[in-house]
């Protein structure tokens, strides 16, 4: 049951960044749903700590951690992509030394578009990027980026 809702709820992940929440809430109750399904709980007790312990992150969280994980906003910054996506991304040099010199931030692109313009990739990626701590951003690994960005997101959700 688990893998059969991550995987709905995962797919086209780009799609849904910057949907509206009352749009947003439907695919969470499903979530509830499953949720309340594998943990046996009654609908009348509260889904946050049951989502706890079964370590889901709201849906929300689950986009952003799939845009900056899937989107390659890592690996386009540690020379891992191709260069048809690592040319979508431009790091944000300063014109004269500064503290955030050393952070890795990447240039968010102007939008043309108010409606569309700040759910697209080429926007998102950089915007969420520059949104992570630096001990996030400046991870050692793949594997320790992905761990250290789930408890990060995992905090910001329940606590």
């Amino acid at each position: 049951m688990h893998w059969l809702l991550t995987s709905c709820i995962d797919y086209c992940n780009a799609l849904l960044f910057g949907l509206p929440s009352k749009l947003l809430h439907k695919l969470q109750l499903v979530q509830n749903s499953a949720a309340r399904i594998i943990s046996r709980t009654p609908p009348i007790e509260h889904i946050s700590p049951v989502l706890q312990h079964l370590h889901w992150i709201p849906v929300k969280y689950r986009i952003d951690f799939k845009m900056l994980l899937l989107t390659y906003t890592y690996k386009v910054l540690n020379n891992l992509t191709p260069s048809y996506v690592s040319d979508l991304f431009h790091t944000y040099t300063p014109t004269r030394t500064l503290r955030s010199s050393s952070s890795t931030l990447l240039v968010i692109p102007l939008i043309r578009l108010n409606t569309m313009g700040s759910r697209a990739f080429r926007y998102t990626a950089p915007y969420l990027w520059n949104s992570l701590p630096l001990d996030i951003r400046n991870s050692e690994s793949l594997h320790i980026f992905k761990i250290r960005l789930k408890t990060y997101l995992f905090k910001l959700a329940f606590l």
